[in-house]
């Protein structure tokens, strides 16, 4: 374990949807600093420079790696964080990459190894695991309180924002994968997907995600650009008790169901309907937790709960999710 510091300075690269929302949670951190700002727009630094103009701003990521900061935070483009994150590495620096952390298994790979010779914190931007209602929801199951776990069904969904670099699976699904790792603990054992592409030939703009596991327990994740309503919701159905996570919905976050289906009961089956309990969360922003655990695994040498292995399993299992795809189109 490393001497613990005091004092942190970070570095971000990039400054598009995710950059201003690190920047202010980096910078509300106690006894830490945002020294400096790349980005390849020079419009974005100009109001980076107006609205902190003791941020040192440049177009060149290499005057970020070349900086003394502590950690650098990388918030571009999927495509980009590999080789950007191979070189702050390879200069010393921490690292915080959003998600998902690589385009590959193999390429996540090796900065999992990178990190470990270099003795570097590698952390992915799960931002939607630090949730403290996905933290409740993860305590229940792993309490036994909701009983064996038979499915698990994921919404992500909302009109925009369409993006070219990446489809829906890789955008949105990495959100709801890593959801899925932190509340199970575990890994599925094979994973399916079915995509449609109606705005654009080449870009899925809409997925269903199958997930099997060894235990038994299934998920099932539907991600969308296309859809009227934003819904963000988690249901996780047990044989004792369910309970529903919905990230739009601050006032009920989190909702547990007293009711089920007992089985060898005449004639077959009956349903239990019981009372709705809805447990007291002590809200704080997820991407706060996220960057307090960040500087926290700098300071000590402790692992984030969002490392790299975490950051790799969500990589596997997307790219499990674009294989079958393939099979199916070759079929």
């Amino acid at each position: 374990m490393t001497q613990q510091r005091q004092q942190l300075s970070f570095g971000l690269i990039g400054w598009g949807y995710w950059g201003p929302k690190l920047a202010r949670n980096l910078e509300s951190l106690p006894q830490a600093s945002l020294e400096i700002v790349a980005d390849l727009d020079p419009m974005s630094l100009a109001k980076v420079s107006a609205e902190r103009p003791w941020i040192k701003t440049t177009t060149r990521v290499e005057d970020v790696f070349s900086s003394n900061v502590d950690g650098i935070v990388i918030a571009t483009p999927v495509s980009t964080h590999f080789d950007l994150a191979r070189k702050a590495l390879g200069h010393g620096k921490h690292i915080l990459v959003e998600k998902p952390l690589t385009t590959s298994v193999c390429e996540a790979e090796e900065l999992i190894a990178l990190a470990e010779r270099e003795r570097r914190t590698l952390m992915v931007g799960h931002t939607f695991e630090y949730s403290p209602a996905v933290t409740q929801l993860r305590q229940l199951i792993q309490d036994g309180e909701l009983g064996n776990i038979y499915c698990v069904e994921i919404e992500r969904l909302n009109l925009g924002l369409f993006r070219t670099d990446i489809d829906v699976i890789w955008d949105l699904a990495p959100h709801d994968a890593s959801i899925l790792l932190a509340i199970l603990d575990r890994s599925p054992s094979k994973v399916q997907a079915h995509a449609h592409a109606h705005l654009h030939p080449a870009i899925y703009d809409v997925a269903h995600l199958d997930l099997e596991y060894e235990s038994g327990t299934t998920a099932h994740i539907h991600v969308s650009w296309l859809h009227p309503a934003k819904v963000r919701r988690v249901t996780v159905i047990g044989d004792s008790r369910m309970a529903i996570y919905d990230d739009t919905n601050p006032a009920e976050m989190l909702k547990v169901f007293n009711k089920g289906a007992d089985v060898g009961v005449d004639p077959v089956f009956s349903y239990r309907h019981g009372a709705i309990t809805i447990p007291h969360i002590e809200w704080m922003e997820p991407l706060r937790l996220e960057c307090e655990d960040f500087a926290h695994a700098i300071r000590t040498g402790e692992e984030p709960r969002a490392n790299g292995r975490a950051g790799l399993e969500v990589v596997r299992i997307l790219t499990a999710a674009q294989e079958s795809l393939l099979v199916r189109q070759i079929a």
